[in-house]
């Protein structure tokens, strides 16, 4: 079957179209007929050698997003028959291949059924980001209705998610932004507030937005600074969740107002495979909320193919990206 291979780390160069052996299924799995892709910035860093040690040994098939038909159903599994239109993020890390194929192979336990209201490319941006958002706001920071919640970088990939998931949750929902485009944008999805982060500081936010006392759960998508400034904008006894805590940090902000601090790596259940089934269960969830109108994913404005990966990464690089950048199959 054709694929797109990457046979070194680094540049984009490192992408070459291939053919490879047809994926046999296995008890628990099924085949699927790829349909699209996305690029999350996971994927970037596997190509460009940074997260090398997480990637699948090369020459190999990147990417883990997937949209797709069900074409062949294992010994095992249940809840899903030839002809499903599915939707995960399946594979393109340590041992388990990619998706930028024509058929790949997937643990039946990392799907659910596609919302019927999406068609495959926008369905294929929402697997990671979507499930990153529930493990930060749902499962570790226990989001109730009621509590005021503030998102950082809420027209990011991750974000715009999440302000989504928690509108529909029934909270408030502020978020930080860089520029009025992005401010629209986020308005949009949904959030109460948009701060300029570059206009105001975190005290003087959290002064004028959130009484002086600041907010219920903060979720960091960004890392570095951003959680810093987290810290300073929880309230006392509050929740700070971060995606990006591979840094150094002071603490005396969690110390002093007694702050609970998580940290969510998405990947681990299929790295390490633990807990799978809660993958399909959230996507499932994040279905229901698709269909009643809660949650839609933004797409960037141009769709590459699978043999233009390389374009796609190079567009995210550069930076500027509004939405999720989608990847069609076209063979």
């Amino acid at each position: 079957m054709k694929a797109v291979i990457l046979d070194e780390h680094g540049s984009t160069d490192g992408f070459k179209l291939a053919e490879i052996p047809t994926p046999i299924v296995l008890p628990g799995h099924v085949i699927l007929k790829v349909c699209a892709s996305s690029v999350n910035p996971v994927d970037c860093k596997i190509r460009n050698g940074m997260l090398a040690g997480i990637g699948p040994e090369l020459p190999g098939v990147l990417h883990g997003d997937v949209a797709g038909i069900i074409s062949e159903v294992g010994e095992g599994v249940e809840g899903f028959e030839v002809g499903d239109e599915v939707y995960g993020c399946v594979g393109g890390f340590k041992g388990i291949p990619g998706v930028l194929s024509e058929y790949a192979l997937a643990d039946s336990r990392l799907l659910s059924k596609k919302p019927f209201s999406l068609s495959m490319k926008e369905a294929a941006v929402l697997p990671l980001v979507g499930i990153t958002a529930w493990n930060a706001l749902i499962d570790r920071g226990q989001l109730s209705e009621g509590q005021k919640v503030l998102v950082h970088a809420g027209a990011g990939g991750v974000g715009h998610i999440a302000l989504q998931l928690a509108k529909a949750m029934g909270v408030e929902v502020h978020t930080t932004i860089s520029s009025p485009v992005k401010e629209g944008l986020a308005l949009q999805m949904g959030a109460d507030q948009a701060i300029n982060y570059s206009q105001i500081t975190p005290e003087q936010y959290v002064q004028e937005f959130a009484e002086g006392i600041g907010y219920d759960l903060v979720f960091d998508t960004v890392g570095g600074i951003c959680l810093d400034q987290s810290f300073e904008a929880a309230k006392e006894y509050g929740t700070v969740v971060s995606i990006a805590a591979r840094s150094t940090h002071d603490l005396t902000h969690v110390h002093v107002k007694s702050l609970s601090l998580h940290v969510v790596f998405m990947l681990l259940p299929i790295l390490k495979n633990q807990l799978r089934d809660k993958h399909g269960e959230i996507l499932s969830k994040i279905s229901s909320l698709v269909e009643d109108g809660k949650i839609h994913p933004l797409l960037h404005e141009e769709t590459f193919s699978f043999e233009d990966v390389g374009q796609a990464h190079q567009c995210w690089e550069a930076g500027g990206v509004m939405g999720k950048i989608s990847l069609e199959n076209t063979w």
